[in-house]
């Protein structure tokens, strides 16, 4: 602090002493309160910034967004004038007929008489293309319940007594493949031990206590442990979409991961989100393609596809925080915009993709430069943002060369989002068994339905090769299925 306060030595040598020291007091207090001022600023700038966050502007879930939160929707169209339903000249869109073999029983409507002049049509012909009709309608469901008499009969020889065994492919608790498989697949689609009870008695009359239903999950578990372990090798070898949310195991928090590709998903709970959990999954000398958000853990694959539903994201936060980095974010996000719109010609088939290779060379230099000048800006969220993409430049158009991938990572997210829900039902899982069961049966489910599989019928499998003694069947891509046959 200047002793002096700006003052002529005159006018100080006139001032009485307990005045300037007051005087210098207080002009460190004033200094010290404008150094407060400037951090408050701050402060409240981040918290206004926590506070606008949205889905729209990051990568919170739209579930986060709150009540308070109001999506802006497109305007009203205006009404067209035409009737419901399909319009001219477009196929008409109809549940497709069961085949005939399928059919379980055809029944013939014939008319008796002419509905013109009410003559017997007993003895016409038929007509041999009649219009069909077919309801599709579920038996009554009952539990088949089959008894096994297992008789210990003394020898009369020897008088030792022999037991019976049961047959091959019996199980030897109370129930059959069909419907512990059925009980982990409610699991999958979120219902808990309580509400699988009791779908169970109101659709089969079935009583089915929750200790049962908890000792089927841990026997699944166990089961499903080798074709999981073979999931790992496809997601290994293969282009992957990855992605992580956060999850409760107990009381503590950690992390559910995800990585899905053509054939095979793999969920992972893990108590870290960093670079090494990543690597456990994708092996550390990983050579394929991840699609991913700009999240760190992921900086150290080689080949990388960064989404650009994130980066839009970005752009929006860009715009939302007003201050100089709004008009880059502006320039950002509506190139983005026309990006996609060129890349939607290419998936629809009506631009080939070394037209739309072509159309990105002048993009992808207005679009750095952009960037460039986005660095220079006094918004230091904005330059941040704009350095690590330049940074991350190659990793922005993956897609554009590499046949199979996306610009977005929309499918991992689609994929954890089945996840999500069931921690929204289950608040996450209570111990680490319970974590494994999750982690296979998800990732078992989700598999099949990759694979166009019945995911009911291959637990079902599982659970029949167990009690058989026979080896538990893996999921393969249907490449390898066909490999398999052709050797055989």
């Amino acid at each position: 602090m200047d002793g002096t306060l700006g003052l002529s030595k005159d006018v100080l040598d006139r001032t009485p002493t307990e005045v300037i020291e007051l005087l210098l007091e207080q002009a460190e207090r004033v200094q010290k309160l404008e150094v407060e001022i400037e951090q408050l600023k701050a402060q409240n700038g981040k918290l206004r910034e926590t506070l606008g966050k949205n889905s729209s502007n990051s990568s919170m879930p739209p579930s986060s967004d709150g009540p308070r939160f109001h999506v802006k929707r497109k305007p009203p169209t205006k009404p067209s004038g035409r009737k419901r339903g399909g319009q001219k000249g477009h196929k008409r869109n109809v549940r497709p007929l069961v085949e005939p073999d399928r059919v379980a029983e055809t029944i013939p409507c014939k008319p008796e008489q002419c509905g013109t002049c009410g003559e017997s049509l007993a003895t016409a012909a038929d007509d041999p293309e009649p219009r069909r009709k077919q309801v599709v309608e579920i038996p009554p469901i009952q539990p088949q319940v089959t008894e096994y008499c297992i008789h210990s009969i003394n020898c009369p020889c020897c008088g030792a007594t022999t037991r019976g065994t049961l047959p091959p492919g019996v199980s030897d608790g109370s129930f059959g493949p069909r419907l512990c498989a059925l009980v982990v697949l409610l699991t999958s689609v979120r219902l808990g031990k309580r509400p699988i009870k009791q779908l169970l008695a109101d659709l089969f009359s079935l009583d089915i206590s929750l200790g049962m239903i908890s000792k089927i999950e841990r026997q699944t578990s166990r089961l499903l442990k080798t074709p999981y372990q073979a999931l790992w090798r496809i997601i290994r070898e293969s282009n992957v979409n990855i992605d992580e949310t956060g999850w409760r195991q107990g009381k503590k928090k950690y992390w559910l991961w995800l990585a899905a590709s053509r054939w095979a998903v793999i969920f992972k709970i893990a108590k870290r989100r960093n670079a090494k959990v990543a690597q456990r999954i994708l092996g550390r000398h990983y050579a394929q393609v991840a699609t991913s958000d700009r999240h760190g853990a992921y900086n150290w694959i080689i080949f990388r596809q960064l989404c650009w539903a994130h980066l839009m994201r970005d752009f929006q936060a860009m715009i939302d925080r007003d201050d100089e980095g709004q008009a880059i974010g502006k320039l950002l996000l509506a190139h983005a915009v026309v990006m996609f719109g060129w890349w939607h010609k290419v998936r629809d088939g009506t631009w080939s993709r070394s037209t739309f290779q072509r159309r990105l060379r002048d993009f992808k230099t207005i679009f750095e430069a952009d960037l460039r000048e986005g660095v220079e800006l006094g918004s230091t969220k904005t330059a941040r943002v704009c350095a690590k993409l330049l940074k991350s430049w190659d990793h922005l158009w993956t897609f554009s060369h590499v046949e199979g991938v996306e610009p977005t990572n929309n499918t991992g997210e689609r994929e954890i989002k089945r996840a999500v829900l069931y921690r929204k039902t289950s608040g996450g899982t209570d111990s680490r068994l319970g974590s494994r069961f999750v982690e296979r049966l998800f990732s078992i489910v989700a598999s099949c339905r990759r694979q166009e599989r019945n995911a009911f019928d291959y637990l079902t499998a599982v659970w029949t090769a167990a009690i058989s003694g026979e080896p538990i069947p893996c999921l393969e891509p249907p490449d390898q299925h066909a490999e398999t046959r052709k050797a055989a």
